[in-house]
C-alpha cells in the first residue's frame, strides 16, 4: 500500500465521481468554476476516481479531455498539488495525462498520513464485494494483459467499445438490489483494521454520508464522497476536522 505524508496544517480536498462527458455540460462548467475557485483555496486536490464517463487511453484527444487537462494544470501551475486515483469507469489513465494535467497517480487504496490522522483513502468499488459478477470483470478490466489489449486498438474501436461497455453497465445496475451495489460491511472493516487508519474515505457508491464502525475498539469514521451533478461537491480537511461542501 502507498503511503502519503502531507502537513498537518494542510488544507486537502476530496472529490470523486464527477462523471464528465460531452452529454452533461453543466457538470464540466461546475468542475471547471471549481478548479477557479474553491480548489485554489487548498494545499492540496484529491480526485478518488471516476473524473471521467470513460476512458479509453491517454491518446484521446477529444476536446472534453483537452479541456480538463488545461484547467488542471492551471492550477498545478498556481501551486496546488493535485492527486489522482483511477475509479472503474477511467482505469486506463496513465502517465501521459497525468503529465499533462499536473496530476500525481494514486495507488488504490492510499493511507495518508496528516499529522496524528491516517486517512485511508480508496475508489470505493473495491469494498463492494457482495456484487460478484462486478467483482469479475473488475479483475478483468485491471488485469495489464487485457489493458495492453485493448490500448492496441485503434482509437474509434475503442470508443465505440467504451460506449458499449456503459450501455451494458447501466443494464446490469438496473436489474441489481440497491444493498449489492454498497459497500459490505465485512469488506469495510477488513480495510480499516488492515490500514490500522483513523478514517476512511471513498466514492463510488453515490450516497454520500458519514458512517461511524468500531474496529478493534476503535470508533472509526467513513465519509462517503458525492456524485457530481450540476455544482460542486466535496469533503474539506484540515486539522483533523472534516467537513462535506455542496455549493450552489
Amino acid at each position: 500500500m502507498l503511503h502519503l505524508e502531507v502537513g498537518a496544517g494542510e488544507r486537502l480536498l476530496f472529490i470523486s465521481d464527477l462523471h464528465l462527458c460531452e452529454s452533461r455540460p453543466a457538470t464540466t462548467a461546475a468542475f471547471l468554476a471549481f478548479l477557479g475557485d474553491e480548489a485554489r483555496r487548498c494545499d492540496q486536490l484529491f480526485i478518488l476516481g471516476d473524473l471521467f464517463e470513460y476512458w479509453v487511453g491517454d491518446d484521446d484527444d477529444r476536446p472534453l479531455a483537452v479541456t480538463v487537462a488545461e484547467a488542471l494544470a492551471g492550477l498545478h501551475g498556481d501551486g496546488v498539488a493535485i492527486r489522482f486515483m483511477a475509479g472503474n469507469r477511467d482505469f486506463l489513465i496513465a502517465a501521459g495525462y497525468a503529465e499533462r494535467a499536473g496530476l500525481s497517480l494514486l495507488d488504490d487504496p492510499c493511507l495518508l498520513h496528516c499529522g496524528s490522522d491516517r486517512l485511508l483513502l480508496m475508489h470505493g468499488d473495491s469494498l463492494c464485494v457482495d456484487d460478484l459478477p462486478y467483482q469479475a470483470v473488475r479483475a478483468q478490466l485491471r488485469d495489464r494483459d487485457w489493458q495492453r489489449q485493448f490500448l492496441s486498438q485503434p482509437l474509434p474501436e475503442r470508443r465505440q467499445q467504451a460506449q458499449q461497455a456503459r450501455e451494458m453497465s447501466r443494464q446490469a445496475t438496473s436489474g441489481k438490489a440497491d444493498a449489492i451495489m454498497d459497500a459490505t460491511p465485512s469488506a469495510i472493516e477488513s480495510a480499516i483494521a488492515g490500514a490500522g487508519c483513523t478514517a476512511l474515505i471513498h466514492g463510488h457508491t453515490h450516497r454520500p454520508a458519514r458512517h461511524h464502525h468500531i474496529v478493534a475498539g476503535r470508533d472509526v469514521t467513513r465519509w462517503v464522497l458525492a456524485d457530481w451533478h450540476e455544482h460542486a461537491t466535496y469533503l474539506a480537511w484540515q486539522h483533523g476536522d472534516a467537513t462535506a461542501v455542496a455549493s450552489s
